[in-house]
């Protein structure tokens, strides 16, 4: 199975902490099943020229979403989260070869995770 055919994807976004509380709102609006979220650091296109490590505070989210709306999830998170400042972070779209559910120790499927 080619990376285009599996069914999942994972939407790694790296934003400002200001800007968690919106994005979190705008991926349930969206009906989004699922996220988790991570306090980061690190530094890239902006560096915080204040600390020693340059390293500055970011938080991680991270969608499962199956293929066909993780563009549109991206997206949102951009939407949302866009100052046009730099720092504003990143998204990724990568793809998922298997995805089970911890609970059922099933393998998802594109329909449902249960």
């Amino acid at each position: 199975m080619s990376d285009l055919d599996m069914p999942f994807r994972k939407v790694t976004a790296i934003i400002r902490p200001d800007v968690l509380k919106e994005v979190e709102e705008r991926l349930i609006d969206l009906g989004v099943p699922g996220v988790s979220v991570t306090r980061v650091k690190g530094f890239g296109e902006h560096a915080s020229f204040y600390s020693p490590d340059w390293l500055m505070t970011h938080v991680r989210i991270e969608v499962f979403i199956e293929r066909g709306r993780a563009r549109e999830i991206a997206e949102a998170i951009m939407d949302t989260a866009h100052s046009g400042r730099e720092g504003d972070g990143i998204v990724a779209i990568l793809p998922v070869e298997t995805l089970f559910h911890v609970r059922t120790r099933r393998e998802c499927d594109q329909e449902a995770c249960e």
